[in-house]
């Protein structure tokens, strides 16, 4: 079996964060498109009208709450799944830090997984501290809470609500740093991994609307915080990696930006 050389850091990967407009297209931009869409969502009434038709098409009551497809496949399933990709990156990380033959690897299998690690531990951490109701917990929805904003007040003695971000959703958003790992390590399969990371986390995320764990909005803000985590931890990795000279160059040519 060929063993995976090591060679310089290659000038491609370097090349992509330098580049004059890498961070307006990868923070500005989405920053302001997340921005935008909340506004429609959250402050124009987008996240009730979505979930709305989602109640009325289950019979006025969250139907799939409890269903084998979203509850067991969708729900639970896909945490595992998640969490087996989570583990296979975590083995060919140790294997490449343990092997020289695989040294070339090292930076980038260890960003992907830190990076996996990190926008699930985000979400996991913002939703213990935000305070935001699911929507079966409204009573818009068959529940007994009144809704109330973000940033709004909550009456004294109502309990809190930990549904914002979406948690789950984050097994399958933080994934989207497989963008930033094939920059690191064949630039041409970048798009290839955020569509990965995107399906997985959107299939996540509408399976749980679709319980009433959800609105749009809290998966928005998932997918917001892995992706901003994902590129953060890349530009530092990238620094790193290019002092010690271990990445590989990219396998094939492609486009960096």
């Amino acid at each position: 079996m060929s063993s995976v050389p090591v060679v310089p850091f290659g000038p491609l990967p370097l090349a992509a964060s330098a580049r004059p407009g890498f961070l307006r297209s990868h923070l500005g931009l989405p920053l302001l498109l997340t921005l935008a869409a909340s506004g429609v969502l959250m402050g124009m009434g987008g996240d009730q009208w979505l979930a709305d038709q989602f109640y009325r098409l289950e019979g006025q009551h969250w139907a799939l709450q409890n269903a084998w497809a979203t509850s067991q496949l969708v729900h639970k399933g896909g945490k595992w799944a998640s969490t087996l990709g989570a583990l296979v990156a975590i083995l060919l990380c140790t294997h490449a830090w343990r092997s020289d033959r695989a040294a070339a690897w090292r930076w980038p299998l260890l960003y992907l997984v830190l990076a996996v690690a990190l926008g699930t531990g985000a979400v996991s951490l913002l939703k213990s501290l935000t305070n935001m109701d699911c929507p079966w917990d409204l009573a818009r929805y068959g529940g007994h809470r009144e809704y109330v904003g973000l940033f709004a007040s909550r009456a004294p003695g109502m309990p809190r609500g930990v549904c914002f971000p979406a948690g789950h959703s984050s097994a399958g958003f933080a994934w989207v740093s497989l963008y930033f790992f094939a920059l690191l390590v064949r630039p041409a399969w970048r798009w290839r991994g955020l569509a990965a990371g995107l399906v997985a986390g959107g299939v996540f995320g509408l399976s749980q609307q679709l319980r009433g764990a959800h609105f749009l909005s809290h998966d928005l803000w998932t997918v917001a915080t892995c992706w901003t985590l994902s590129l953060g931890l890349y530009l530092l990795v990238q620094r790193i990696a290019a002092r010690t000279q271990t990445v590989p160059a990219p396998l094939a040519q492609g486009e960096a930006a």
